[in-house]
């Protein structure tokens, strides 16, 4: 499947577009904590909200599309009277001003799709629900999958700087856009402003192990940070790891910011979504990155719509890359 440079355009349109509105959404926390009455009801609002976006998007420049999304309107139909579907509806006007609750809830559903074409799309519209609601990182991901390959992968981080000077937890005013599909390289374009030139991007190389710089999870549930310390230890690296949510950290590798990221299980028998992955795993490709499970085994997207074939990711340059499978290996580390 080639891609075409419209499906391309479309894609970064979408993400744009819903980049701009849940930074809006997450710049109103409070107000939306009090109109809804429910501290994780901003994430919720925005996830909605972005979803329809994109969507809607796909659809009116591409026609019928297969979408896996990770949310559904089936609640926000429940509960018809308690104000959440008018706050989401507000939200998406902030890029359609004319939309209706209706057809928001509608082009929420286009997301339903059960990953069972040979070819869809697939987003997670808020990636990184604690980062956003500590007004932190986050990522808007959408990937096209053709016959269980990712194709095309569009990150929107919106709060993540240009500038690696610049704090993880100091969100940024523009935020970046990554994309790569088969092929062409990974980009990168400023959040704000997708009509400039794009510049490549590219993973770090002749990487020390002993400056090593690891990148994982914030949330001790979503990556065994104990295990990521033996894994530094083993290989004698001396700095500490930095931590952010969602598939910001993909990108972080990508850019050859980090040399690593790790995302280590934490309990037997959790299997990651392929929305989680998608995207952020073919921008980090395209830069140079080899992107596995624990045991080397590449990510498999032919599985529906989980990794049920994978444990975990080793997300790094081929040469760290395997050192790190060895250590996992030596530890035990791996099931």
């Amino acid at each position: 499947m080639q891609i075409r440079p419209f499906e391309l355009d479309c894609a970064l349109r979408a993400v744009a577009e819903a980049c701009a509105v849940t930074r809006r959404v997450q710049s109103d926390l409070d107000q939306i904590r009090q109109l809804t009455k429910d501290d994780r009801s901003p994430v919720t609002v925005a996830d909605f909200a972005a979803q329809a976006i994109v969507a809607m998007r796909l659809q009116e420049e591409l026609g019928p599309i297969s979408l896996v999304g990770e949310e559904s309107a089936a609640d926000l139909r429940k509960r018809s009277t308690d104000g959440m579907t008018q706050t989401v509806t507000a939200a998406v006007r902030h890029v359609r001003s004319a939309i209706t609750d209706n057809e928001v809830l509608d082009a929420i559903d286009l997301g339903n799709h059960d990953a069972s074409d040979a070819s869809y799309w697939t987003l997670d519209p808020v990636d990184g629900t604690k980062g956003f609601l500590r007004r932190g990182q986050y990522a808007v991901s959408l990937a096209l999958i053709d016959n269980g390959v990712v194709k095309l992968g569009v990150l929107g981080c919106t709060n993540l700087s240009a500038d690696f000077s610049r704090a993880f937890d100091d969100p940024d005013p523009i935020g970046c856009i990554y994309y790569a599909s088969v092929g062409d390289g990974a980009w990168y374009l400023p959040a704000n402003d997708i009509g400039v030139d794009a510049a490549s991007i590219n993973a770090a190389a002749d990487i020390s192990l002993d400056a090593l710089r690891v990148c994982e999870s914030v949330e001790a549930s979503h990556s065994k940070q104990d295990d990521t310390a033996r894994i530094v230890d083993y290989l004698k690296a001396t700095s500490k790891p930095a931590r952010l949510d969602s598939q910001c950290k993909y990108a972080v590798v990508a850019r050859g910011q980090a040399d690593a990221y790790l995302r280590l299980p934490t309990r037997a028998g959790y299997i990651e979504k392929i929305w989680d992955h998608a995207a952020g795993k073919i921008v980090a490709e395209e830069a140079g990155v080899t992107v596995t499970d624990i045991v080397g085994n590449g990510l498999d997207f032919s599985q529906g719509a989980t990794l049920s074939a994978n444990k975990g990711v080793v997300c790094a340059p081929p040469g760290v890359h395997a050192r790190i499978i060895e250590a996992i290996d030596a530890l035990g580390i791996a099931p």
